[in-house]
């Protein structure tokens, strides 16, 4: 390939592929093999079997990889065996942003231990797995950098925070929804003052 080629093939946004199961490391060959940019990103992992343990690499993506792809030229690459689709909203394609792809190209070429982690943003459900406030539930805040706990009082509208470490987290199911009977026999503070007045 000319370097005139490589500059142009490198000005390709980067997708993510969707993949059958356990086909990231054979796509990815086969794509490279195509002449296609990928970033596959693993990470050491130790694997029990009945009979012994090993360390292997596995995605930190289960499932996708990342490829430059001139979208207007996608059929080769759709129809390389392995590639489900292209992720994005519907059956639009959506690039993934450069700049999150640095990021984690940074983080393998790093060398330093790393794992997946699941994707919380401020405002998501957690729970707290350890520590003093094993247990407790709330909303993740980040504030200057330091993570929160918010406990929220609904009934009074009132909230507490609590500064604790991103380690000790773990998001809750996003279908969590308070029991609606209980919900119903709760009268808003406002609305039973107001009623005694008149």
């Amino acid at each position: 390939m000319s370097e005139r080629e490589d500059i142009y093939r490198c000005s390709f946004p980067w997708f993510a592929l969707r993949l059958r199961s356990n086909f990231e490391k054979t796509t990815a060959q086969l794509l490279e093999y195509r002449g296609y940019e990928v970033f596959l990103p693993t990470y050491r992992t130790r694997r029990r079997w009945s009979d012994r343990v090993k360390e292997i690499d596995a995605p930190f993506f289960a499932g996708y990889l990342f490829c430059r792809i001139d979208i207007s030229h996608r059929l080769p690459v759709l129809t390389t065996p392995g590639v489900v689709g292209i992720a994005g909203r519907g059956r639009i394609p959506e690039p993934v942003d450069d700049h999150e792809i640095a990021a984690v190209q940074a983080i393998v070429k790093s060398g330093l231990f790393s794992q997946p982690w699941p994707f919380l943003t401020a405002g998501d459900r957690i729970r707290v797995e350890c520590g003093p406030l094993a247990g407790t539930e709330g909303i993740l805040t980040c504030t200057k950098g330091d993570y929160r706990l918010v406990a929220s009082i609904s009934l009074l509208q009132r909230s507490v925070a609590v500064e604790l470490d991103r380690d000790w987290v773990q998001p809750v199911d996003h279908n969590f929804r308070p029991a609606p009977a209980l919900a119903s026999r709760v009268t808003p503070p406002r609305l039973f003052a107001t009623a005694q007045r008149s």
